[in-house]
């Protein structure tokens, strides 16, 4: 059987803001300089992040939801060209060798979308096959990835999945008052960025084969995280009870995934976990029993780029397969969580350099 292997990922950003600096310019007037606000903040553990629009310059609170996702269009086209751009020159294949080409996003939507316009810019070909997701939210790269995966091992032809999430285009007028509802806001104020992060799989040759995935959703604790479309943007829902409903279900899809194949946690070379926030990571290292090292990159990741929603665990891989080369046969996990409440899990192997 034809494997599915990653050849290379990349990711484009828009300029950066420094957290603190975050804070104190806008922020902070918001909340009246309330301590506590403060104090929240700063545990986001987020030092910089990456905004198309900067509320300091221009406040899009008011906007409507119709020029939210023009404005969407606008950012999100070279920031995505730049990171398919990249995955496919990393992969040593001309964009017209793509099949497949999956376009992953809860931050914007028109038709003709990204998958269409790039298709066209990149010069992947008129006959190359897409597909939108959307709404998803922070775990959609990994049934993405999944998806693409299917086709290049039924097909023999490469894939390509794109990541391009820019929250900043919902910003939504801050709730001044630390009630429930104004402390979910603060959280999602500090947390979130704006990101583009793409992945090419090739047929056979070498790199990180893709072996399997899982899925669970917890139907029962939906409303404690929400996306729902507005007159005035996407508005997110948060509960600090979400690390709490991931800590029950974590290990036991993890555990079912790896035992299809013979092994343990012990045995994961790599994690690729979305940071959602710092206690997600806590939770993840914690009920894995894989310790604190385990996540270090993800948290690398969530300090220098913020929760960029589903483009971030393809930024955790990608880092990751930066810092440290792993040997043939070598598992990696990748675990993202988001509503549903909802976990994707994915396992990957190094494959063997041997020619087949």
């Amino acid at each position: 059987m034809v494997a599915a292997r990653i050849a290379a990922l990349a990711h484009v950003v828009p300029a950066p803001i420094d957290q603190e600096d975050f804070w104190r310019d806008h922020f902070a007037a918001c909340y009246g300089d309330d301590g506590r606000a403060a104090r929240v903040w700063r545990s986001a553990g987020v030092d910089r992040r990456h905004c198309a629009v900067d509320p300091r310059e221009l406040d899009v609170s008011a906007w409507s939801t119709g020029q939210r996702m023009a404005r969407y269009m606008v950012e999100a086209l070279p920031l995505g060209k730049g990171a398919v751009a990249g995955a496919v020159s990393g992969a040593g294949i001309a964009a017209s060798d793509l099949g497949l080409f999956a376009v992953a996003s809860c931050t914007g939507y028109g038709t003709p979308g990204l998958d269409v316009t790039l298709a066209r810019d990149l010069g992947m070909g008129d006959a190359v096959q897409r597909i939108a997701l959307g709404h998803m939210g922070c775990y959609a790269a990994i049934p993405g990835l999944g998806a693409a995966a299917d086709f290049v091992r039924s097909r023999g032809r490469a894939a390509a999945l794109l990541c391009c999430e820019l929250p900043s285009m919902h910003l939504q007028a801050p709730v001044g008052k630390l009630t429930r509802e104004g402390l979910e806001q603060l959280a999602v104020q500090s947390l979130f960025a704006d990101a583009a992060s793409a992945v090419v799989l090739v047929p056979d040759g070498q790199g990180l084969e893709f072996v399997d995935i899982a899925a669970y959703t917890d139907s029962t604790t939906a409303e404690l995280m929400t996306w729902q479309i507005t007159d005035h943007g996407f508005r997110m829902g948060l509960s600090s009870r979400v690390p709490d409903v991931l800590a029950r279900f974590v290990r036991p899809v993890v555990d079912e995934l790896l035992a299809r194949h013979g092994t343990t946690c012990a045995a994961i070379a790599g994690w690729a976990v979305h940071p959602g926030g710092p206690r997600i990571l806590d939770v993840v290292a914690d009920r894995l029993g894989i310790g604190e090292g385990a996540v270090a990159v993800s948290r690398e990741v969530l300090r220098d780029y913020g929760n960029c929603s589903s483009a971030t665990v393809l930024m955790v891989l990608e880092r990751l397969l930066a810092q440290r080369p792993f040997e043939p046969g070598e598992l990696v996990m990748l675990l993202a969580f988001g509503p549903g409440l909802t976990l994707y899990a994915a396992l990957l192997r190094q494959s063997d350099p041997t020619p087949r």
